[in-house]
């Protein structure tokens, strides 16, 4: 099971590239890797854009073999938006990988369970997995290898995987996860500052 980290963006808003900025002691890249990893995937795919991410700098050398196996690939296309990073993502996934984890780098408060429950649903036989909040379709979500191609095909500008799941809504296998964390995005100073504050005192930041 892989995982893909779409880790891309300029930060606009924010005023940086997300994937560099440091909340807690590891940057935003690093903490995505850690979810889906501790999540169960592995490999994980780090897909970025606007900035290069070295995969040194997100696996954690302590694990040792233990650790999650990072492959890193550049969207030179990342500023059409996140459906041609999904895209990119999908394109590098190892051909031994039947599905794949999508996560985003601007959501730290998403928890591991979240992937573990997206993981356990596509054992059960779901090809296509949503993790929902409150009934709310969010992040992260699960699909299986067939229908990549398509996938691919109709994520366009930012929109990434939600034009095919809104096409084939009897495909997806909704997973509550309000439980495991909150999808909430970092997309300004005052996001950042809200996430924060909810993960506590260890989790200072830094742009």
């Amino acid at each position: 099971m892989a995982g893909i980290l779409l880790a891309a963006g300029d930060g606009s808003r924010l005023g940086q590239p997300k994937a560099l900025v440091v909340l807690g002691g590891q940057s935003l890249a690093r903490r995505g890797v850690t979810l889906l990893h501790s999540g169960g995937a592995n490999p994980v795919i780090v897909v970025t854009g606007a900035v290069a991410v070295d995969p040194a700098d997100l696996a954690d050398t302590a694990a040792g073999a233990d650790g999650p196996s990072v492959i890193s690939v550049h969207n030179a296309r990342w500023q059409t938006g996140m459906g041609s990073s999904l895209a990119v993502g999908l394109d590098a996934v190892p051909d031994d990988c039947a599905a794949a984890v999508v996560a985003l780098a601007d959501q730290p408060l998403v928890g591991p369970a979240a992937v573990r429950r997206l993981i356990a649903a596509h054992a059960a036989g779901a090809g296509v997995a949503v993790a929902s909040y409150h009934g709310q379709p969010r992040n992260p979500v699960l699909i299986s290898r067939q229908h990549w191609a398509e996938v691919a095909d109709l994520a366009t500008g930012d929109t990434g995987a939600r034009p095919f799941l809104r096409a084939h809504p009897d495909l997806v296998t909704r997973i509550e996860c309000a439980d495991t964390g909150q999808p909430d995005d970092i997309d300004t100073r005052e996001d950042l500052a809200r996430v924060a504050a909810v993960l506590g005192p260890a989790a200072p930041f830094r742009l």
